[in-house]
């Protein structure tokens, strides 16, 4: 594999990555109440497996309107696969998995340690070398994750820790593909490479739940049939083509600090929608994380 990576101490920051990324950050947000609702109603496997499917197909058709070619050269193929298991499935399925053992709040907070993992992987990978504003935004950024689960830490028991595994096991794959997509990138167009990637990343997630998983679609309301639209439009063919296109503008451990304010906006819009707390913790988290992100993009 070619190394594309041009070593710079100080990467430059392009406007268009950054509107890229708060896309993305709002998408996956709003994420948080839309699935939380829609795993009342569906399996979560199943779920999530087959709205990636569709939002893949969604995207290669939208590819082929815009006459993109869906074609991939033998040489992508292995950073497409790797990238896809890292960043889709690997995600998916562990941090479904930790859900198992753990609260979703102590779930999350683990989940988003992903930019330590990031920033010390793209350090020596990538050239990144992190800036004193850069490590303060990293330290706002968690303060704020603190804050909103209680700044009650995490009950580390031995009954948690297959949770806490998969957890940090996601968290640490996706980091390792966020800062391989940036050491060997993609070379194809941002829907089809995010069309191949989700679908590629879903099928197999799609084929289990399908096998092992017991779905009820008459149980489904209206309102979950059009939070599945959102699923399928928002997450998947909006905010994946949008990472995408951040990371491919961004260095590494920006984009990576950038994905801190999705849980932020996931409580803010949890609050509002599904009726759950906002109080002054939650709007200091806020704060913390919008401060977090404004330094990490100086």
């Amino acid at each position: 594999m070619h190394d594309s990576t041009h070593r710079d101490a100080r990467p430059r920051i392009a406007p268009a990555g950054l509107m890229f990324l708060a896309i993305t950050s709002i998408g996956w947000g709003f994420n948080w109440p839309v699935t939380k609702f829609l795993l009342a109603e569906l399996p979560p496997l199943t779920l999530r497996g087959v709205t990636g499917v569709l939002g893949a197909v969604l995207l290669a058709l939208l590819a082929v309107m815009r006459r993109q070619s869906l074609r991939v050269e033998g040489a992508i193929w292995p950073r497409l696969l790797t990238a896809a298991v890292l960043n889709v499935t690997g995600w998916m399925v562990l941090m479904g998995l930790a859900l198992l053992w753990l609260p979703a709040s102590e779930a999350a907070l683990i989940a988003y340690t992903m930019p330590v993992w990031a920033s010390i992987i793209a350090w020596p990978v990538l050239g990144e070398r992190p800036t004193v504003l850069r490590t303060l935004g990293l330290v706002l950024a968690f303060a704020g994750l603190a804050t909103i689960m209680g700044g009650n830490g995490i009950a580390a028991s031995a009954e948690k820790l297959p949770g806490i595994i998969m957890a940090l096991a996601g968290a640490f794959g996706f980091a390792v593909g966020t800062v391989f997509s940036k050491k060997y990138p993609i070379h194809l167009p941002p829907i089809t490479a995010a069309a191949w990637q989700i679908g590629i990343g879903c099928l197999p997630i799609s084929i289990v739940g399908l096998l092992v998983e017991t779905t009820h679609l008459s149980l489904v309301t209206p309102v979950g049939w059009w939070l599945l639209v959102y699923s399928v439009v928002g997450q998947f063919c909006i905010a994946y083509v949008s990472w995408f296109a951040a990371l491919s503008r961004l260095p590494a451990s920006v984009a990576a600090i950038g994905t801190m304010a999705v849980p932020v906006i996931g409580v803010v819009t949890s609050a509002i929608a599904l009726g759950e707390p906002l109080g002054a913790g939650q709007i200091a988290a806020l704060i913390f994380t919008l401060a977090a992100v404004v330094l990490a993009t100086r």
